[in-house]
């Protein structure tokens, strides 16, 4: 506890930016574009989200299904006891729904909006729910439903929307709007500054949480003897994604190498390997990229929504896990599952917001899907915290390359452009208003 104590405070400072530089990036990267560039630049993006999402998917079906982790593992291995929960499929994808659109968007800096789907009254002694409640939906289809606001968990989701609207309605105000760009402009820009005064701790933050992480382990050697193979198969999907897959795509896009590319990305991917989370680390790979010159518009616009949808590390870990927890129980897969897997686990990895470990939750989604037990999540727990470090350092990667890509495919859109016209149009506009108000 003590030591993890510095780590801590580092997370928790790096977490009180995510907000404020958020909603004031993607505002005023939006609003200071015209509409039809937006258009353009989120096109884009979304191409490369979903092509390399894609393949990462692919990737980690056809690792898991040629080195068969699952097969010949001991099913007296030691699992992590974890509570029992129902996860419906439609209910997640619904409950995506409703956190893109929150209620109040106050309220969405604070929680997000999920179906707790209850025990029946008249089941609630039964020990088999208490047991396991993962795969008795069938026998029991009424269930009791509450829509529970989860406090302490930021709906990122919903941010992310509103901010996407209120960017295009500013935009298309024109000059009227030029204000408003201003204030959010200088919003993120001071957010940056305190961005970069966080960078120099840094360091120390990520050691003290890895070490504390390392000192919770109980004996390593037995841990990697039961899963090895699975960890091993995750972590070389992780390693070709990176250096391969994302290499490649970048030089089809760019027909440069992206290795100085993430050279300047240094300290960002250690930032995401120390805290698990691409939200967490957002501050820093925008200013990782502003260093290396990627402009700024693009960079307020690709990373904030690239931190919660293209999490390519995630969607792999998540088709491995379920083909592995498959074979482990000796459940043969046909084609159309893996197709299923495949499709859903790409679908689910745009849901995870990225928190930390919050491919547990979408593992659920993906394993219910194609009809898997659930409940055998528990005994990928034991590992999960470390290839949580390396998924999310792969799925910054792709943040930035992306970001990257975007660049220099728009540079001839934005040069026609300049980044300071509608600024300075704002600022004069700004000026003539207090002259007015003043003569008033």
């Amino acid at each position: 506890m003590y030591v993890k104590y510095p780590g801590d405070l580092f997370l928790r400072v790096l977490k009180s930016l995510i907000i404020p530089l958020l909603t004031s990036s993607i505002v005023s990267a939006i609003g200071s574009l015209d509409l039809s560039l937006s258009k353009k630049i989120a096109a884009r993006s979304i191409i490369y989200y979903t092509v390399t999402t894609f393949c990462a998917v692919v990737l980690g079906i056809v690792l898991v299904t040629t080195i068969r982790p699952g097969v010949g593992i001991e099913r007296s291995a030691q699992k992590k006891k974890v509570d029992a929960k129902i996860v419906l499929t439609a209910d997640t994808l619904m409950d995506l729904g409703r956190n893109m659109f929150p209620p109040n968007i106050i309220e969405a800096t604070v929680g997000q909006t999920h179906i707790h789907i209850k025990v029946p009254k008249e089941h609630e002694e039964n020990p088999r729910f208490k047991n396991d409640t993962y795969n008795l939906r069938d026998e029991y289809p009424f269930w009791d439903f509450e829509e529970v606001l989860e406090l302490r968990s930021t709906n990122i989701l919903g941010l992310v929307v509103y901010s996407i609207i209120i960017g295009i309605a500013v935009g298309q105000m024109g000059q009227r709007g030029a204000p408003l760009v201003i204030f959010f402009d200088s919003l993120s820009k001071a957010m940056m500054i305190v961005t970069g005064w966080i960078i120099w701790l840094s360091p120390i933050g990520v050691f003290f949480l890895v070490v504390a992480q390392i000192m919770e382990i109980d004996n390593f050697a037995t841990l990697l003897a039961q899963l090895g193979f699975y960890f091993g198969t995750v972590l070389l999907g992780l390693f070709i994604h990176g250096l391969c897959t994302l290499t490649v795509v970048y030089f089809l896009c760019t027909r440069t190498l992206p290795f100085k590319t993430i050279g300047g990305l240094t300290q960002a991917l250690a930032t995401a390997f120390g805290t698990a989370s691409s939200s967490a680390t957002m501050p820093i790979s925008i200013q990782a990229l502003d260093d290396i010159g990627v402009d700024p518009r693009v960079t307020r616009f690709v990373i904030p929504i690239g931190a919660m949808c293209n999490l390519d590390g995630t969607a792999l870990y998540e088709a491995v896990a379920a083909i592995f927890i498959a074979q482990r129980n000796a459940i043969p897969l046909g084609f159309g599952h893996t197709v299923a897997v495949c499709l859903t686990a790409t679908a689910a990895s745009i849901g995870g917001a990225g928190i930390p470990q919050a491919g547990l939750v979408t593992m659920v989604m993906v394993l219910d899907t194609v009809g898997l037990p659930a409940d055998q999540i528990s005994l990928i727990l034991a590992v999960d915290w470390l290839l949580d470090r390396f998924r999310t350092t792969i799925n910054v990667m792709g943040d930035c390359l992306g970001a990257r890509i975007v660049d220099i495919l728009s540079k001839n859109d934005l040069k026609g452009i300049p980044e300071t016209d509608k600024l300075n149009a704002a600022d004069h506009e700004l000026v003539e208003i207090i002259k007015d108000d003043c003569i008033v």
